[in-house]
């Protein structure tokens, strides 16, 4: 104890030794995160002192991870011939594995993490994710997500662990422990997003309004929050959600009273996306966030608004000194300014064989059986098995948003494996795929069918949000793949791939086996271990599985702590080979 004071101690002095010499301009510019491409040059991260930088959907750094780190190590050579030789921040949207690199560990979106209930598994998956993203370079993590989401409408449902607070918070625990190492050995810094009220917004409407009182947002949706700061977690991301009808990145009293005094969090307040020109410009300083997202143009009115705002008084000069403390803080305690460049011994470790085995266990034991009648489960190697679907041979679709593009892929991704490739690779016969629901297929004794969603982000994925492009139902083509098989009496096995749970009543009814495999990410085979019975079903629904569309009527969906939306199947539920309705 007496060791971690005096380290602590020693932090600060640093942190204000190094204030003491800074100007306003120097200051202003470690509160600013740009993107490595269009809104800068080389040379701006000199004369514009930038804090951090962020790698998202756009131009990448290179074509592979030595090009990644050389990008990288370019720019922080700008950082580190300035006048104070303050290292930057390298920032990425890693949310399941280093996903916006091709080649990387891809595991299970958080709500299959959630159905896994494993914080061990959590903890290992996030290491192993901080390790492919400090070998391409990056430094800082925007994960995990530790949203309470409440109504299956909202695009981002899968970003998350589950619905219960006590699940989620104990994930959120492991997550940040993992992402940021222990031991003398420091990881990336993780955040936990999007601080508060993002998942509970009425009628699920990403960025939309949480009108939870008080004592139901402290009670249901701050304690994955508290888990986070007792795991030291290095940020917090703002919501675009508003709360009280102020947007949380303005809100003073959440993010400055409750966050960083009540709760004590002494980390970085990042704001979300070109928070600054969105949400009441110098407003979100004064509300409390520390550094911003000054993307898409917004660098220099940020830089030049929170000048003037110093000036004139109307950003008190002690807000800025609080904010760059923080950020000198984990720039202090995750070594930067002894070790500011990435390892290059890191790069051979991108997809290695011991990281994907991480990544397939994590799929065996998200994977939740919902139905198991007429023995149609576990496969028999010596059964003649059809695969149907265009998501049963396809990465991208099974791996849903965030990878490789912001907004997922629909074509296979290097390095990943198919859950018709590991069907393939357990059965003794030839297995036949019918890729679009209409081959003529005969002789056969059980018909796999793969079904779900395509990819989606944010509030691309809302349903009847402003896009409007998804249902809380199959689409009817996925419902007739499903229709062919039974209709002509084939036992039938359906795998769905979602990043919810979805109204599937008819379909789980007619199916003789029904798994809900969420979104497994790039190890398509462990599907297929738990298909033939080389490991049982693990899996618990990290949400109640809705009834019918008419659930979704009021503010939210069925929840297991409302009582009034009855459930197809409630919070927890899960068979397995053990326990499986068979007759």
């Amino acid at each position: 104890m007496l060791s971690r004071k005096l380290a602590e101690k020693d932090l600060e002095e640093k942190v204000e030794a190094l204030m003491a010499q800074m100007t306003l301009e120097e200051k202003i510019g470690q509160m600013s995160q740009v993107r490595h491409f269009d809104d800068i040059s080389p040379e701006d991260i000199k004369t514009k002192f930038i804090g951090s930088v962020i790698h998202t959907q756009g131009p990448l750094p290179g074509k592979n991870a030595e090009e990644w780190q050389a990008k990288f190590i370019e720019l922080q050579k700008q950082a580190l011939s300035t006048r104070l030789r303050i290292p930057l921040l390298f920032g990425v949207d890693a949310v399941h594995g280093q996903n916006t690199y091709e080649g990387a560990t891809i595991f299970p979106h958080n709500i299959g993490l959630g159905a896994t209930g494993n914080p061990e598994l959590v903890e290992k998956a996030a290491a192993i994710t901080a390790i492919e993203s400090k070998a391409t370079g990056f430094n800082w993590v925007f994960s995990p997500c530790v949203a309470i989401p409440m109504n299956e409408k909202w695009g981002r449902v899968y970003e998350a662990f589950s619905e219960s607070t006590e699940l989620t918070a104990k994930l959120a625990h492991a997550s940040v422990l993992g992402h940021q190492g222990s031991k003398g050995n420091p990881g990336v810094l993780a955040t936990a997003k999007h601080f508060i009220g993002d998942g509970a917004t009425d009628f699920g409407v990403e960025g939309g309004n949480t009108t939870l009182n008080q004592e139901e947002i402290l009670e249901r949706l701050l304690p994955p929050y508290q888990a986070a700061i007792e795991a030291g977690v290095a940020s917090i991301m703002a919501s675009f959600n508003t709360l009280d009808g102020i947007p949380m990145h303005a809100h003073k009293a959440m993010i400055t009273d409750l966050l960083k005094v009540k709760l004590d969090f002494d980390g970085i307040v990042v704001s979300d996306w070109k928070a600054y020109s969105r949400f009441g410009q110098n407003d979100i300083i004064n509300a409390g966030i520390d550094m911003v997202m000054a993307v898409d143009g917004d660098l220099d009115a940020f830089q030049e608004g929170v000048r003037t705002g110093v000036l004139d008084g109307t950003i008190p000069e002690e807000r800025i000194n609080d904010a760059v403390r923080r950020i000198l803080k984990q720039k202090f305690r995750f070594a930067l300014f002894e070790n500011p460049f990435p390892d290059k011994s890191l790069i051979s470790k991108i997809g290695i064989p011991e990281h994907r085995s991480v990544a397939r266990q994590a799929v065996r034991e998200s994977l939740v059986l919902l139905k198991n009648e007429n023995q149609a489960l576990p496969l028999k190697k010596d059964s003649k098995i059809v695969v149907v679907g265009p998501f049963a041979d396809n990465s991208g679709l099974q791996s849903g948003g965030w990878t490789v593009n912001w907004q997922g892929t629909k074509e296979n991704y290097q390095g990943a494996t198919t859950i018709l490739e590991g069907i393939k690779k357990f059965s003794n016969h030839e297995v036949k795929f019918d890729p679009d629901g209409q081959a003529e297929v005969e002789d056969v004794d059980v018909a796999v069918v793969v079904v779900g969603e395509e990819p989606y982000a944010e509030f691309f994925g809302d349903i009847g949000g402003e896009m409007n492009l998804f249902q809380l139902t199959l689409s009817e083509t996925h419902q007739q793949y499903i229709n062919t098989y039974t209709e002509k009496g084939i036992k039938t096995v359906v795998v769905l791939i979602s990043g919810r749970p979805l109204v599937t009543t008819p379909q789980i009814e007619q199916s003789d086996a029904f798994v809900a495999a969420w979104l497994p990410g790039s190890e398509g085979d462990g599907v297929a271990e738990v298909l033939f019975g080389l490991f049982d079903f693990k899996g618990k629904l990290p949400h109640s599985w809705p009834k019918s569309v008419e659930d979704f009527k009021g503010k939210f969906g069925p929840n297991f702590w409302d009582d009034s939306i009855e459930p197809l199947f409630p919070f927890g539920y899960g068979l397995n080979y053990q326990k499986s309705k068979s007759t």
